[in-house]
Formats: C-alpha cells, sequence, structure tokens
C-alpha cells in the first residue's frame, strides 16, 4: 500500500508537468500537435528515464554503498551515452528539434553540450529528491527510537512508584499492627483505596488533578493513622480545580520524603504542605523538619524518580528548588499544566 502510495504520487506529478507544459506550448498557435509530442512528450520521458534509472538504481547501488568513485563514472558515462541518444533523436526529427531561424541548423557540439547539461539536472534533482527523502526517514525513524526509549524509560520509571509506595506503606501498617493497634483494619482499607488509583485509574498520560489531590489526601490519612492522629501536618489547597491535567504520582515522592525523613509529631514544626493552583500553573511547596535520627542509606530512589520524570514529561516548563540544610528540608516545585 506504501508504494502504490508512492507510484501514485511520482506518476501524478510528472502527468501535472508535462500537461503544464502542453498547455503552455499549446498557446502559440503556430505549434503542431507533432512538435507537441516529440517536444514536450518524447523528450520529457527520455529525461524522466534519466531521473529514475539514478533513482532508483545509481543512487541505491553506489552512492548508498560509498563507491563514489565507480557512482562518478558511471554517471558521467550515461550522461555521454544520453547525450549522443539525444542527438540521435534530434536528428530524426531534425525539423523539430535542429532546426533554427533562418534555416540554421544547431549543431551537435551545441546540442551535445545542452542535451548533457539536462540530463545532468535530471541526475541533481533525483539524488536531492533521494537525499531528501531518507533524511526525513532517518529523522522519523530517530524520532520513532527516541519515543521508544523515552517510554520505556517513563514505564520502568513508573514502575518503581508502586514498590517503593507498597514497601513505606506496609511498614507503617507494620507498625501499627505490632502495636496491636485497633486502627490497623482502617490503615489497611485506606491502602486499599489508594492502591486501586494507583493500578486502575494511573495507566494514562496524564490524570485528573482533583483525583491526585484526592490521592494526596488519603496518603495523608493513612501517615496520620500510623501516627495514631497525632501526625501534625498543615495542608492546604488554594485556587480552584477544575478539569486540569496532570502526570500521575508525581508529588508523592515529596511528601513520603517529608513523612520518612521528617518530624511529624511535633506540633509546634508541622510538615507544611500548599498547593496553589490555576488553570494553567500549579505551585507546590512543602517544609518539614528533618529528624536527626532518621537517615536511610538506600533512600532517594522517588525523589530521583520524580526528577528524572519531570525532566522527560514537563521539559522546559517546571521549576524545582529544594533546599536541602541540617534542621529542615524545603520542596517548591512550579509546574505549568
Amino acid at each position: 500500500m506504501k508504494m502504490r502510495r508512492q507510484i501514485f504520487w511520482h506518476v501524478l506529478f510528472w502527468v501535472v508537468m508535462i500537461s503544464f507544459l502542453i498547455f503552455i506550448a499549446q498557446l502559440d498557435s503556430k505549434i503542431t500537435v507533432n512538435e507537441i509530442l516529440v517536444i514536450y512528450i518524447l523528450y520529457p520521458f527520455v529525461n524522466v528515464c534519466v531521473f529514475y534509472l539514478n533513482y532508483l538504481l545509481l543512487l541505491p547501488r553506489f552512492l548508498a554503498r560509498k563507491k563514489y568513485t565507480q557512482y562518478v563514472l558511471i554517471v558521467i558515462v550515461l550522461l555521454i551515452a544520453v547525450g549522443f541518444g539525444k542527438y540521435g533523436l534530434a536528428l530524426v526529427f531534425k525539423q523539430y528539434i535542429l532546426m533554427r531561424a533562418k534555416g540554421h541548423v544547431l549543431g551537435f557540439g551545441a546540442y551535445f553540450l545542452g542535451a548533457m547539461f539536462t540530463s545532468l539536472f535530471f541526475i541533481f534533482l533525483s539524488t536531492a529528491l533521494k537525499f531528501a527523502i531518507d533524511w526525513f526517514l532517518n529523522e522519523r525513524i530517530q524520532r520513532d527510537l527516541e519515543n521508544q526509549r523515552l517510554s520505556a524509560e517513563l514505564a520502568f520509571l513508573k514502575s518503581q512508584i508502586n514498590p517503593h509506595f507498597l514497601f513505606n506503606s506496609l511498614n507503617s501498617i507494620y507498625s501499627l499492627a505490632y502495636q496491636r493497634s485497633t486502627t490497623t483494619p482502617e490503615a489497611i482499607l485506606k491502602l486499599s483505596e489508594i492502591m486501586r488509583y494507583m493500578l486502575y485509574e494511573c495507566n494514562d498520560n496524564k490524570v485528573d488533578l482533583s483525583k491526585e489531590l484526592q490521592y494526596l489526601q488519603n496518603y495523608i490519612d493513612l501517615q496520620k493513622i500510623r501516627f495514631s492522629d497525632k501526625a501534625y501536618i498543615d495542608y492546604k489547597v488554594e485556587g480552584t480545580v477544575t478539569n486540569q491535567k496532570i502526570v500521575p504520582l508525581l508529588l508523592i515522592a515529596f511528601i513520603e520524603n517529608g513523612f520518612k525523613h521528617g518530624v511529624a509529631n511535633d506540633p509546634l514544626t508541622p510538615i507544611r504542605l500548599l498547593i496553589d493552583v490555576d488553570p494553567e500553573h500549579l505551585h507546590f511547596y512543602m517544609q518539614n523538619k528533618k529528624h536527626t535520627n532518621n537517615r536511610d542509606a538506600s533512600g532517594g530512589i522517588g525523589l530521583n524518580n520524580v526528577k528524572r520524570r519531570l525532566n522527560l514529561l514537563y521539559p522546559n516548563k517546571y521549576n524545582l528548588d529544594i533546599n536541602d540544610t541540617p534542621d529542615s528540608y524545603t520542596v517548591e516545585l512550579s509546574l505549568v499544566l
């Protein structure tokens, strides 16, 4: 089907070009039908043959294989052969090709050079077309390969999110179960709601911002259960949430990091979380006091993950500022939705 489409466009181009030349020629009332057949059909056919001989045979067989010397020699031979062939046709149709005003006959040298120049032009034209098509095809292949690479990398990054989140959440629920807390069933139920969102509603590239914010709220509620409602977090959403879209599971790593490495049970230094939205932008701000005794040598997977996803999914559309001091950790993310 693709080859047929290419043949169709090539045939259409030459038919239009020759038809245009014939139309221009007919404006001259003195031109005869035989002249039209010879000058505007027979000779263009020879030139088109030169075009496709170079396009379909010489370029793929010699130039594409870097046989430059052989290609140049064959082109020279082709130009000479076509020049002699055209002159032979000119002798047959001498009255239409070689005859000039006042009975002057065009000589062999002048006609031969003109014929070679015309053939050289069609060889150049076919070479330029071949290079242009190959360049566009190569660009498309490179884009497809890059898209496949990015899709594979994003799939890998996303595959890391669920195990990382599940690992941290199960640690929290294990702590509740170990303490024989009565809130353990509620925590498991909350976790199941969170996992349902992650498994069934995060398959698209972007999700409704309202659902993502509800997911963050569920996670915060789960952490409050873990701390027996002694987790102090100042969480606010400002602005109007309507139909905005956001890449799923993008902000959770910052909040996870705050609960995992920060102090969440001090009412004097609560975890501060502010999300400000408008129709096209989102501003995320989070600050937490650091727990000096909590140092996870294997940590950082979530934050590195979200930075990479930002680079891939929001190129030149975000600004991330992280201020990590010995006592506090602050994150500010500005995002063009």
